[in-house]
């Protein structure tokens, strides 16, 4: 027989490729995180730390002024606190070192659980590709979705470092069901998943399917459950213990946390048509072992979103990454695990083009380190612009000060570490969230007398406002004005 054959040149360079394209990737992200652009959640983030960091034990409601419980105080964002009081550093300073633990976490997990689903070298370049790219052709933004500029936007929250604990925790599962693992291995996996929950509980129930799947398919013996079991009993005490909120209360949420998901079940085709691919894969590899974990695991993201979609529980659209995760797993594992050598060259040609035009949905990305105005035109038809945010009260608005402002600002303002009179954000603890709201949208009605309005000022120790500045009146005194016409007034007897 005759010695194997060195791979050619083009062999080579095919599988360093992805290799390449990947690290690339990572430095963009590492250089967008210097940057740190502002969308979505990152003030409800930034207002959390500035509360840890000023009361560890009992800092209230991140948002408003008041004594409330919130589920955004969390064992990692306690740790940041921690890492604000000790440093001086500002909140923005501490979410970028989040940032950086959490992609660090998310790329060494995706590369340890794809290791437990191949040996091919190549194979962690391709998934960690698959997971930014494979989505679709209109841009998609969530915290807890894996695209490249929704992870841009969103690589210091808590999802990320949830999501890069997850990849962790399943490459730990599966070398457990497949040796005879400890009792100590076994509970510190039911440690890690309570820890998961904790930080961000959406991305837990993804965590808890692919767990249970993972479960599943290794077809454990009956006495071989003892040890699952143990890790998740000890698990759920750790939930209940938790003193900085209610874990099982978050089961009761209400409406408004509902309506707000709603929109998760909207251009499914448009959002994440390029993961079909995957889901071919997906049947591929059931075909070849009906025990397959991915594919079980996409089964069970399925079931649970489309359980949402017809029950109205459309909160439960959050588990979707249990159903997209695999099948982008899926199809960066077919270039590697098909069978003939054609038919790998046919799956990564098919791939290699998925991820182009994912990229080119996601091009915009690159503007969150350049600048919009270095960009390519057509690049730059496709860039976002982040927030601007309100350092600009800053000078005047101190720490714990009342504001009154609309939905918008008021999830921007609490970073600097004012509060707001109604919070930004649901706030499934705060029981007079709902009214609230109503005193905001008295306040800024064109209507209403200036009387009322002295009262609800009073009423909620407003010592600011932000608005618009046809606002201006009786009570009122123009400090500065900031982007977009806005204008901070201080409160006045």
């Amino acid at each position: 027989m005759s010695p194997p054959q060195p791979p050619s040149g083009a062999a080579r360079a095919g599988r360093a490729l992805p290799q390449a394209a990947a690290a690339l990737v990572v430095v963009l992200l590492l250089l967008v995180i210097v940057r740190l652009p502002w969308a979505g959640d990152l003030g409800m983030h930034a207002a959390t730390i500035q509360r840890l960091s000023h009361n560890l034990f009992h800092p209230g409601n991140p948002l408003v002024d008041a004594d409330t419980p919130s589920p955004y105080y969390s064992p990692w964002m306690l740790a940041l606190g921690v890492v604000a009081k000790v440093s001086g550093l500002s909140v923005f300073g501490v979410l970028r070192i989040a940032a950086l633990v959490g992609l660090t976490l998310l790329v060494t997990g995706v590369w340890r659980y794809v290791r437990t689903l191949t040996a091919d070298r190549v194979a962690p370049a391709l998934a960690l590709l698959s997971l930014l790219l494979l989505w679709g052709p209109a841009l998609f933004n969530w915290s807890g979705f894996l695209g490249l500029n929704s992870l841009a936007l969103t690589v210091s929250y808590p999802s990320i470092f949830a999501l890069g604990l997850t990849f962790h925790f399943w490459a730990w599962l599966t070398r457990a069901t497949r040796e005879e693992a400890t009792w100590g291995r076994w509970l510190w996996l039911g440690v890690l998943w309570a820890l998961i929950l904790l930080c961000h509980q959406f991305t837990g129930v993804v965590a808890s399917l692919g767990g249970l799947a993972m479960v599943i398919a290794a077809r454990p013996a009956r006495t071989a459950l003892l040890r699952p079991a143990a890790a998740l009993v000890l698990g759920m005490v750790l939930l209940w213990l938790w003193p900085y909120y209610d874990f099982f209360s978050l089961f009761s949420a209400g409406a408004d946390l509902e309506a707000i998901h709603r929109p998760l079940y909207g251009h499914l085709a448009e959002r994440f048509g390029l993961v079909l691919l995957g889901v071919a894969a997906l049947v591929l590899r059931f075909r070849r072992d009906r025990w397959d974990p991915l594919a079980l695991f996409f089964a069970l993201g399925v079931l649970m979103f489309a359980a949402g979609g017809l029950s109205g529980h459309y909160s439960w659209g959050r588990a979707l990454p249990a159903a997209l995760i695999p099948a982008q797993l899926a199809a960066a594992l077919e270039v590697v695990a098909a069978g003939r050598r054609a038919v790998r060259v046919a799956w990564a040609c098919a791939l290699g083009a998925a991820l182009l035009v994912g990229a080119w949905t996601q091009v915009g990305t690159l503007g969150y380190v350049t600048g919009k105005d270095a960009l390519p035109s057509v690049v730059a038809a496709k860039y976002r612009t982040p927030w601007v945010g309100y350092h600009w009260i800053t000078p005047w608005v101190k720490y714990g000060d009342v504001v009154m402002a609309r939905t918008m600002p008021a999830r921007q303002i609490p970073a600097y570490g004012p509060y707001t009179v109604a919070p930004g954000y649901p706030d499934v603890f705060l029981a007079d969230a709902g009214r609230r709201e109503a005193a905001v949208a008295r306040y800024f009605a064109a209507a209403t007398p200036a009387a009322e309005r002295a009262g609800i000022v009073r009423e909620y120790g407003v010592r600011w406002v932000v608005g618009p500045g046809s606002l201006a009146g009786p009570g009122l005194r123009q400090v500065t004005a900031g982007p977009g016409g806005q204008v901070l007034y201080r409160v006045v007897p």
